[in-house]
């Protein structure tokens, strides 16, 4: 029940500080709004100003129109299901054109920054994230000749359906030693973890490991395999040498823009090599996770400590400004891009066009929101369990 809070708490974050981005850039450049929901209907609760300047409460979803307020007043809601929230920007769908506080009425350069907004606050909550994690402190990649006191061997990735994935290994698992038919061996580094496991192809290992910052040992079996899958190893894990840092707050911030460009890099890269693979019928081997899979890695951050939690929190933040920034229907990337070829061909799309795509998109993004919510339940066992209780 705890991560099922935590994991709605993260979602609302993420999606109120994106539309927060959009509701304040509107606000500075005198373009309105109509309402700010915190959280998403039905409303429970709405406050505005009527026209004697007076704050006004309204319960329920009753109708609040321009003769209870100014009409240039922004009405703030308070809304049942806690996912974030949302903003109305009068105009932005293409209407209240003659309106010269309306979306609508813009320039171009105008209305790409109210766009723009969202992704750019998701950009600055993943620096400020980073920044607060990396002054908590957490681990940090080291080489094997790297001398540190506290060094120690991570599970960085687990494979599905490999043998590690069977036994029990878990990400972020520490790996204290293994022991198989040469005797026990004691694992300082990433090395010694490979030559063990090779050592012992197709042979039953037990691998001791601990879990959580806890200082019990778990022990875990399993057989090695004799031929590894390409890019995967015998066992099925990525590892990590580690040693634990923390940094002041001006070293944070700085590593902090550092690792928010690089995930922006990294995750470019990650959606072209995507792309490509699809259209060239390549089989595409990276996982993607939707909201399940963002669950069930929530759980397991909040096990590890509040600067996972922020860390994780902070990637999920930059993944969702990138996303937001490609040029597809419905995505603000896609409304940028619509701004550009108004520019190229010196006059408006055809609102209706304009409309009927942002809808096709929106039904293709739930569609694959949806795909990937069944891929998540296969993934995790989820479906079996729905099965074992039917």
């Amino acid at each position: 029940m705890s991560t099922f809070i935590v994991f709605i708490l993260i979602l609302g974050l993420l999606v109120l500080v994106h539309e927060l981005g959009h509701f304040l850039v509107a606000k500075k450049n005198g373009v309105i709004s109509d309402e700010f929901g915190f959280g998403f209907p039905p409303r429970v609760v709405g406050t505005y100003k009527d026209k004697k300047g007076r704050r006004k409460w309204v319960f329920g979803n009753k109708e609040i129109n321009n003769e209870m307020k100014d009409e240039d007043e922004t009405v703030y809601s308070f809304n049942l299901i806690p996912l974030g929230g949302f903003v109305k920007i009068r105009g932005e769908d293409g209407e209240d054109k003659k309106d010269k506080k309306s979306f609508a009425n813009q320039s171009a350069w105008v209305r790409f920054k109210i766009l723009f907004a969202g992704v750019l606050m998701n950009f600055l909550l993943g620096i400020v994230l980073f920044s607060l994690a990396f002054q908590i402190g957490l681990p940090e990649s080291i080489g094997d000749d790297y001398q540190a006191k506290d060094a120690k061997v991570q599970i960085a990735q687990v494979v599905s359906n490999s043998p590690a994935d069977e036994m029990g290994i878990e990400m972020g698992d520490v790996v204290f030693s293994i022991e198989g038919t040469e005797g026990i061996t004691e694992i300082k580094t990433v090395k010694a973890f490979q030559e063990a496991i090779q050592s012992n192809k197709g042979q039953e290992v037990t691998i001791n490991v601990k879990r959580n910052n806890s200082e019990k040992l778990l022990s875990l079996d399993t057989v090695i395999r004799e031929e590894a899958p390409e890019e995967q190893g015998l066992l099925g894990v990525q590892l990590v040498r580690t040693t634990f840092a923390k940094y002041g707050l001006l070293e944070s911030i700085w590593l902090a823009i550092k690792t928010s460009f690089s995930m922006i890099l990294a995750i470019l890269f990650f959606l072209v090599d995507l792309i490509v693979r699809i259209f060239s019928s390549q089989p595409v081997t990276a996982d993607v996770a939707g909201p399940v899979g963002i669950a069930v890695m929530t759980g397991k951050m909040t096990q590890l400590g509040l600067a996972y939690v922020l860390q994780f929190v902070a990637l999920l933040s930059i993944n969702l400004g990138v996303i937001n920034l490609l040029p597809f229907p419905a995505l603000d990337g896609g409304r940028i891009f619509f701004l550009l070829i108004e520019k190229i061909k010196g006059s408006p799309l055809n609102q209706k066009v304009e409309g009927i795509a942002n809808m096709i998109g929106f039904l293709l993004l739930i569609a694959l929101m949806i795909f990937v919510t069944v891929k998540d339940f296969s993934n995790f066992g989820i479906m079996d369990k729905i099965k074992s209780i039917l």
